[in-house]
C-alpha cells in the first residue's frame, strides 16, 4: 500500500501528505491594523492573525480587550469587502451604536448573545459545518468576547436549584469544546479571536497572571497575548491607551516577546506606533537625547514622527524593520519567508 492508500484506510477526512499541504498550515494572515502587533503574532509587519487558528487576547478588567477586538474586526472588514463577522457576546456589552462608532459596517457583523459554553459550542459548530458546505466561501472571522463569562449547563442548573457548589466540570467542558473547534476552524480556514480575563496568582514568589477558565484555553489557542495598559492623555483628556502586548503562548513566534501599541478611542489601533523603537533597534534611526535622528539625518521628536509617519517610515525604512522583525520574533534563523507555517 502507498501512503495515499494508508490515508484512505484511516477514514480521516482531514488527513493529508505534508508535501501537499495540511489542514493546520497557515495560508495567509489577517492584518490587525498595527504593524508592531502583526510582527508580534507572525514575525512580519505584513502578517497578523493566522487565518485558521484561535488567537486569545487576555487581560484584567478594563484593559481594552473588547475595543482591541473590535479594532481588528474593523480592519478585517475594511480589507475584505465580501467578509462577514460572527461576534459571540457573553457580556451583553456590544451595542449597535458601539459598532457604528468603531467604523464597522453594521450589515456585515452578526451579534450572537450566548450564556453557556455548550450553547456557544453548538452554535459555532453549526455555523462552521454550514460554512464548509458553501461552494463560494466568503472570508469569515469569529469572535468570542469573552470566554471567562461563559457558564455551563450544570452551573446554570445548580444555580436554579439554589446550590452553591463550584462546577468542577467546567474546565473539561471548555477543553472539549476547543478541541473540536480547533480542527473545524483549521479545515475551513476561519480565524477566531477570543478574549478572556486574567487574575493574579496568589502565593507565587514572583507576580504572575493566570487565565480564567482553567487550562482548556492554554491548549486550544495557537496564540495567547496578555494585555496591560496605561492611559494616554492629550492635555487633561484621556484619548486612549498604550497597550503592552506580551506573548504568553505562540506556535509561530517567540514566547515572552513584547510590543506596545496605541489604542485610540476615536480611531482605533494606530498602525505605526511602536515602529520608532524597532527602527532604532535595527539602526535605521538613532536616539539622540530627547530627539530621534531619522534616515535622512534630520533630528526630530518622536511625536513628530508619529504625526507624519509616512514621511519617515519610507519603503526602505520599512524593509529594514521587516528584516529585524523576522530575526527578532520568529523561531529560528531559517524562517525567512513572508508566510511562516505553524509548528509545535
Amino acid at each position: 500500500m502507498n501512503i495515499d492508500d494508508l490515508i484512505k484506510a484511516s477514514g480521516n477526512e482531514h488527513a493529508g501528505i505534508a508535501e501537499k499541504g495540511l489542514v493546520s498550515d497557515v495560508r495567509s494572515f489577517i492584518d490587525t491594523g498595527s504593524f508592531c502587533f502583526n510582527a508580534l503574532l507572525s514575525g512580519s509587519l505584513r502578517g497578523g492573525l493566522p487565518d485558521n487558528k484561535i488567537t486569545a487576547l487576555a487581560g484584567e478588567s478594563a484593559t481594552g480587550k473588547t475595543f482591541f477586538a473590535l479594532g481588528i474586526v474593523h480592519k478585517f472588514l475594511s480589507d475584505n469587502p465580501d467578509a462577514v463577522v460572527l461576534y459571540f457576546d457573553t457580556e451583553q456589552a456590544i451595542t449597535s451604536s458601539m459598532v457604528r462608532e468603531r467604523g464597522i459596517d453594521p450589515k456585515r457583523i452578526a451579534i450572537l448573545p450566548v450564556g453557556t459554553v455548550e450553547e456557544f459550542r453548538h452554535q459555532a459548530i453549526q455555523v462552521l459545518d454550514k460554512y464548509r458546505e458553501e461552494k463560494d466561501r466568503k472570508p469569515m472571522l469569529i469572535v468570542l468576547d469573552s470566554l471567562g463569562m461563559l457558564s455551563t449547563e450544570k452551573e446554570m442548573a445548580d444555580t436554579a436549584e439554589g446550590k452553591t457548589t463550584r462546577d468542577m466540570t467546567r474546565a473539561q467542558v471548555i477543553k472539549a469544546t476547543f478541541r473540536t473547534l480547533t480542527l473545524k476552524l483549521g479545515s475551513v480556514g476561519v480565524p477566531m479571536i477570543m478574549t478572556n480575563h486574567t487574575y493574579d496568582v496568589i502565593g507565587s514568589m514572583f507576580p504572575q497572571k493566570e487565565l480564567a477558565g482553567g487550562s482548556g484555553l492554554k491548549y486550544a489557542a495557537s496564540t495567547i497575548v496578555f494585555l496591560s495598559k496605561k492611559k494616554v492623555k492629550e492635555g487633561t483628556e484621556v484619548i486612549g491607551n498604550i497597550i503592552h502586548c506580551k506573548l504568553y503562548k505562540s506556535r509561530l513566534t517567540k514566547e515572552n516577546a513584547m510590543v506596545d501599541v496605541i489604542l485610540n478611542y476615536d480611531s482605533g489601533l494606530d498602525p505605526y506606533y511602536g515602529l520608532v523603537d524597532l527602527a532604532i533597534e535595527c539602526g535605521v534611526f538613532e536616539k539622540l537625547g530627547t530627539r530621534i535622528q531619522v534616515s535622512d539625518g534630520s533630528k526630530v521628536y518622536e511625536k513628530a514622527i508619529y504625526r507624519e509617519p509616512k514621511k519617515y517610515f519610507t519603503d526602505e525604512v520599512m524593509e529594514k524593520i521587516e528584516t529585524l522583525c523576522k530575526k527578532k520574533f520568529r523561531y529560528g534563523s531559517a524562517i525567512v519567508d513572508d508566510n511562516p507555517t505553524d509548528s509545535d
